[in-house]
């Protein structure tokens, strides 16, 4: 008894497709990941002195950001960090890249975080 089978001829174009994308997904959230949690502790901080530093003078509390900014390892110096009391509110503004190295790529990542409250005294 023979029997013919007949099967389609699905290839494996598609998985390796799938597999690749999957991969190159995974290496951007390595990357960008920890760069962006950094980042986001970052502006929470500077949000946060801004609440609650209103007994520290401006220079005082530029430097603690930029301690905290060097313990995230994140590239904030003392020339792109502008910390100012104006009358009741505090402005603080901060602008730097973060470049992103892949495989034949290096993506440069821009923050500009400003942060304008009024100050409380507690």
């Amino acid at each position: 008894m023979s029997r013919i089978r007949r099967e389609s001829g699905e290839g494996k174009l598609g998985c390796i497709l799938w597999l690749c994308l999957l991969a190159i997904g995974i290496l951007i959230g390595y990357k960008a990941i920890p760069v962006k949690l950094s980042t986001s502790e970052l502006y929470d901080f500077m949000v946060e002195q801004a609440k609650f530093g209103a007994n520290n003078p401006p220079e005082a509390i530029k430097r603690t950001i930029l301690d905290r900014a060097r313990e995230l390892e994140l590239p904030v110096t003392d020339e792109n960090l502008s910390v100012e009391r104006i009358g009741n509110r505090i402005r603080m503004k901060t602008k730097f890249s973060i470049p992103l190295e892949f495989p034949g790529y290096v993506y440069v990542w821009n923050f500009d975080f400003e942060v304008d409250r009024p100050v409380f005294i507690v």
